[in-house]
């Protein structure tokens, strides 16, 4: 399974707000090689990027040989979201792009490689955004899209959070640190943590043992991750923002899978535009993921995932 880093540059890209840059676009293939078998394309997360299977792959429970994604069957493309710094490539002015600029740049990518239809597309949290913000540019370029606890707009408890995670990650001291263990109590919840910690306290450091896990998130993201990559990202989930018009168009059977837990892109919301879909589209499905650990269920709860994702590649 190949999984070498490959680059291009789209020359000139010019963004919404009207800024120019010549951006390198970094993607990973999986599976089989290009134009030889159905593509599915996979959009990562806030922290994530486009190393989806493989050893070290933060999704290769669902992707790979014999997995729902099945490697022996599609080719795997993962585009890097330009500046998350996997490729080493950062945004300085991140506030020049939006989710629908990296729609558009993922798109130009697509073209580069002469990849003109998707057997799926599948975006998990920004990703699956970045994903609703490629459908609503090019509607038929996905057989099936396959959003994961996401949703196609920010909504304004979203962006509360959003704004929260942007001060923090302005403070003059371990802005990364602080800005992650925030963030871990939107992707968890009050049950996820009071079952697994228990108000129980580490003798030897003195602290609850919840607080020394937050602390080790807010360590190994930094040590990992980049402020300026961070910044960028939380950028991007502000800006998420699909024209409800341009929904109907979408040509792919939507499936839509939520957590019902979810603190960050709640159920009830992902329900919502379920029906709003539903009144439109007849191929739109709604899937939902039990759990009591929120948001991060998605990269979890991978048997409740497999399960639907084998359904739904069987049709």
């Amino acid at each position: 399974m190949e999984n070498t880093l490959h680059n291009i540059t789209i020359k000139d890209f010019k963004t919404k707000s009207g800024k120019e840059y010549d951006i390198p676009l970094s993607y990973q293939v999986f599976g089989q090689p290009l134009h030889t078998a159905p593509v599915v394309m996979v959009n990562h997360a806030l922290t994530g990027n486009s190393d989806v299977a493989g050893e070290k792959g933060w999704w290769n429970t669902l992707v790979g040989n014999e997995k729902p994604v099945d490697t022996q069957r599609f080719t795997v493309i993962a585009f890097n979201v330009p500046g998350n710094g996997y490729d080493d490539f950062f945004i300085e002015n991140y506030q020049d792009f939006s989710a629908f600029d990296i729609a558009k740049l993922f798109l130009l990518g697509l073209e580069y490689l002469k990849i003109t239809k998707l057997k799926a597309l599948i975006g998990g949290s920004v990703g699956g955004s970045i994903a609703w913000e490629m459908l609503a540019q090019k509607p038929d370029l996905a057989e099936q899209f396959i959003p994961v606890a996401t949703d196609f707009k920010t909504t304004d408890w979203l962006h509360s959070q959003c704004l929260v995670q942007k001060f923090l990650l302005e403070s003059e001291t371990e802005p990364l640190q602080k800005a992650r263990i925030h963030a871990m109590l939107c992707y968890r919840t009050p049950d996820s943590l009071n079952l697994r910690f228990k108000r129980e306290t580490d003798a030897e450091k003195g602290i609850l043992k919840s607080h020394d896990w937050l602390n080790y998130h807010g360590r190994a993201l930094n040590e990992r991750f980049s402020l300026k990559a961070y910044k960028l990202m939380n950028h991007l989930l502000m800006t998420i923002n699909v024209e409800e018009s341009k929904l109907p168009e979408i040509t792919a059977d939507i499936h839509l899978i939520s957590v019902d837990s979810d603190l960050f892109f709640p159920a009830f919301e992902i329900k919502n535009s379920f029906e709003i879909l539903k009144q439109k589209k007849s191929n739109v499905f709604y899937h939902e993921i039990k759990s009591i650990h929120g948001h991060d269920a998605f990269l979890m709860e991978y048997e409740q995932l497999d399960e639907m994702m084998r359904l739904i590649f069987k049709k």
